[in-house]
């Protein structure tokens, strides 16, 4: 059976009956149907302190590496244990489903449903933030068309809109109004600073905050606009109010999985909101989650970015690899992926070794997973098991796609002993590090540049974040997700090559700086096979084509 039809097979339980495991009440619980719920988390009183596992993976391959796969087996062994334990993942993206990527709710028997609806429209958290966002460019075009009491330059308006698909043709538009006229575009959703502010706001008042903390534009002085301004603040906050409330759904195997916001990693923060992890530090006592493309993204923001803003300690990080991936890395073409190739294993290793030593600067705690497959030997998993013993790291073959729970009882025993070692987890900078400091570090000990380039625009919009004293914001890289470059054509672990600050954008609502390495865009074109010519309703009704 494919992934689709194996969550159809799935014996599901009514959303309540998932809730009663997390000792939820029904006054905790606001049900979408039968499958699916909102839950009331700043009601939820608890004093519970969970620890906190993040999942991982080298740099992404067309064949997939299985973080999310990982992380809800992960969930699911800890509970075959009889351990307290929940998934905390992010909200696919239409674009995607549709595009080329497909899905996000893991796969083979290691699943979240109600898939489909999950990753369609789901409660409906992305269609409030797309909402939110464009009503601040439609305010800031009926501002300047109703008189511009504010003096906005329109020329140096920031904010542009956002839509949850894919659509090159939106990334350049020409506003056009009787008596101004400016050149903006859309991102997608998923990339946008709604999206981020989402992800990063502690409370509804501190959305609040951060929604009218926005820098839109400048006046015709030069002197910063924010969405406050308009007086906005209090209608953003209202349409994202029950959006804001995390989403419980459950594994193939009954167990409680919370799912909320959902940034891209090469564009934007890449992992879930803080609302969503606290909640589930407050309700179990493991709490897996997972951050999007290679640890050079999704993990660097997730441990620089959202612990330090969170004041949160990672207790083990689950680093996956797949054998696909390293052959992959070695330039093995897709007809041969499957076949044993001891050769091109040990030539791909670099990638999985320089994100081992990355991750080691931030903690000890960490353990390689291999997510195996039918077709990988035993000679093949040894080569990678033998370098993580040569690295002194801790390894262990993880078979969830296959088996379910089952297939990572011993991934969770291991992780288990490493979460109750002392923590030792420490971020890479400094919030108080100099802008281009934390660039250079990320840049250098993440990337292994050995020489950083900037624009002239990247310069300028260095010293108009000086200026206004907003260098302490952490550093969002913006940059590929195949290679630890800026190249994606760099697999492996290239040397001595150089990165290029192409662009700046200074996101004061979410509280970071964006860098833009390389050509990087914040709206995605569809594929010239799209997913959405798989997609269908066949005669049961049921939807097919979404993997």
């Amino acid at each position: 059976m494919n992934d689709i039809e194996i969550s159809n097979s799935c014996n599901k339980k009514n959303i309540m009956e998932i809730a009663k495991k997390l000792n939820l009440n029904e006054d905790l619980i606001e049900c979408y149907g039968k499958y699916k719920a909102k839950i009331k988390f700043n009601e939820v009183k608890s004093n519970k302190q969970g620890k906190l596992i993040l999942v991982t993976a080298i740099n992404p391959t067309p064949y997939g590496e299985g973080k999310t796969t990982v992380s809800i087996g992960l969930n699911d062994a800890f509970n075959k244990l009889n351990e307290n334990a929940i998934c905390v993942l992010r909200e696919p993206s239409l674009g995607p489903v549709f595009g080329l990527k497909g899905g996000a709710t893991g796969g083979g028997y290691s699943q979240v449903v109600p898939m489909d609806d999950i990753n369609l429209h789901f409660t409906g958290d992305l269609h409030a933030i797309t909402s939110c966002n464009n009503l601040i460019s439609a305010s800031i075009d009926n501002h300047i068309y109703q008189g511009n009491k504010l003096n906005i330059d329109e020329n140096t308006i920031s904010f542009k809109r956002c839509l949850d698909v894919n659509d090159r043709a939106l990334r350049n538009i020409t506003i056009n109004e009787k008596n101004y006229s400016y050149n903006t575009g859309f991102n997608i959703t998923a990339a946008c600073e709604i999206m981020s502010i989402f992800c990063l706001s502690k409370d509804l008042n501190d959305l609040k905050y951060n929604l009218g903390n926005i820098i839109i534009a400048n006046d015709k002085n030069g002197n910063p606009i924010y969405t406050r301004d308009l007086k906005l603040e209090g209608s953003l906050t209202t349409l994202l109010k029950d959006a804001f409330n995390p989403n419980l759904v459950q594994t193939l195997e009954n167990n409680p999985v919370i799912i909320h916001g959902g940034p891209f990693a090469n564009i934007s923060l890449g992992c879930n909101s803080i609302v969503a992890t606290n909640l589930g530090l407050k309700l179990s006592d493991y709490v897996i989650t997972e951050a999007g493309f290679g640890a050079d993204l999704g993990a660097e923001k997730f441990m620089d970015i959202k612990c330090q803003k969170a004041n949160l300690k990672l207790d083990c990080i689950v680093l996956t690899v797949t054998t696909r991936a390293l052959k992959h890395n070695a330039g093995i073409p897709k007809d041969k992926i499957n076949i044993e190739n001891i050769t091109a294993i040990k030539e791909g290793l670099p990638n999985l070794e320089v994100h081992i030593d990355n991750l080691l600067k931030y903690t000890s705690h960490l353990i390689v997973c291999l997510n195996k497959f039918n077709n990988d030997t035993e000679d093949e998993i040894n080569i990678i098991r033998n370098l993580c013993k040569e690295k002194n790291v801790n390894f262990e073959v993880s078979s969830a796609y296959i088996d379910g729970g089952n297939g990572a009882i011993e991934l969770a025993k291991k992780v288990k002993e490493i979460c109750n070692l002392e923590n030792d987890f420490k971020p890479l900078y400094n919030f108080n590090d100099t802008i281009n400091n934390k660039i250079e570090k990320i840049c250098k000990e993440i990337y292994h540049a050995n020489k950083i380039n900037y624009s002239s625009t990247s310069l300028e919009k260095i010293e108009y974040i000086n200026k206004l004293n907003l260098s302490n914001l952490p550093i969002c890289i913006a940059k590929t997700q195949y290679s630890i470059s800026d190249d994606a054509n760099k697999l492996g672990y290239p040397k001595d090559f150089e990165v290029t600050v192409k662009d700046i954008s200074l996101h004061t609502g979410s509280g970071f700086i964006t860098v833009y390495l390389g050509n990087i865009v914040t709206m995605p074109g569809l594929p010239k096979n799209p997913n959405y010519e798989n997609i269908d309703i066949d005669e049961n009704n049921n939807i097919v084509g979404i993997f």
